[in-house]
């Protein structure tokens, strides 16, 4: 059975239905509902969300940013937003290729909770929330609540992602001092000192899957880090941010050595990389560190300049000592 419904309204009456399944831009349910019918499962009730032009845009509130879930990546990525959201805006530019940018939405990376989804990254260092609604009411649940294991959500049945929001990252209540080592009370006055970037390691520069990526988000005093988030996805079941490192970066110089001596200086035992296809799990921890520092980095070059994907030199991510594939080109 299918539906269009043309209203939001509508679109909750018919998704309090019993097994309905979603469609916005399509470009992973299709794949998806493929594989079912090859071992016989039955299609969905599927609800086409297309129709529903209140749920796409971008706009400024008086405490962030809104994002509708119907927003496409190449609205992303095309978008005039704050710096704090060029991490976001890189990793927009990195999902699949074009055609996919231009009917792939934000909201449908969210719910297919893939532990490879680009943008809950960068999403995790501004610590996005993802607001909810179905005929009973709205509620919002914080992205690194949301998505709560491999391809699984806290959404309920009957209920629809909205818009994912995003508190204003350039003033100091509104960065999270709990986890990164900020002082309650430190201020950010200029736009300029907030840098956000996204890093991704896959087999080719274009319509890959990762490896493994990192998105990171600091603040600076001159050269020196006053503040940092950082996130990885693809080295565990859901993307995450790493706490303890964040804390290490407060106080170093944004320059290579210190910022490697700051990384290799935690323990990242938030992270539970696997084997499969794309790398082994061993090779995926032996490259998160140099991706962080890459990441870091990327934060200082504009975002008209960084390259899209980096790939592995001189070895195998899938086989053999990991060692050997341990170098990045771009």
């Amino acid at each position: 059975m299918f539906s269009r419904p043309a209203t939001l309204d509508d679109a909750l009456v018919v998704l309090s239905d019993a097994d309905t399944v979603v469609l916005s831009g399509g470009t992973d349910f299709y794949p998806q509902r493929l594989n079912q019918m090859t071992v016989g499962r039955s299609p969905e009730h599927v609800v086409d969300i297309s129709a529903l032009g209140e749920l796409r845009g971008i706009a400024e509130t008086g405490g962030g940013w809104r994002i509708g879930a119907a927003t496409t990546w190449s609205d992303l990525a095309t978008a005039d937003l704050p710096s704090s959201f060029d991490g976001l805006r890189c990793a927009a530019r990195q999902v699949g290729g074009t055609q996919i940018q231009n009917v792939g939405t934000i909201a449908g990376n969210l719910c297919t909770a893939s532990p490879a989804a680009d943008g809950v990254p960068a999403l995790l260092t501004l610590d996005a929330v993802v607001e909810l609604q179905s005929l009973t009411g709205s509620r919002t649940v914080a992205l690194d609540e949301f998505i709560t294991g491999y391809r699984s959500t806290a959404l309920r049945h009957g209920e629809l992602v909205t818009a994912i929001t995003i508190p204003d990252a350039f003033r100091s209540e509104s960065l999270d001092t709990r986890t990164s080592g900020v002082r309650s009370g430190d201020s950010t006055d200029a736009d300029s000192s907030v840098y956000s970037s996204f890093v991704k390691l896959g087999s080719r520069a274009y319509l890959v899957i990762s490896i493994a990526m990192v998105a990171a988000l600091i603040v600076l005093d001159g050269e020196t880090i006053t503040r940092a988030r950082i996130a990885v996805g693809a080295c565990s079941p859901v993307a995450t941010r790493l706490p303890a490192l964040e804390a290490a970066l407060v106080g170093a110089r944004i320059e290579e050595a210190a910022l490697d001596s700051a990384v290799r200086s935690v323990a990242l035992d938030l992270l539970a990389p696997i084997d499969d296809v794309r790398a082994t799990g061993e090779y995926r921890r032996l490259v998160v560190p140099r991706l962080i520092v890459d990441a870091l980095l990327a934060c200082r070059t504009p975002v008209a300049m960084r390259t899209q994907v980096a790939m592995p030199t001189g070895g195998t991510a899938t086989g053999g000592t990991a060692t050997a594939g341990t170098g990045l080109r771009r």
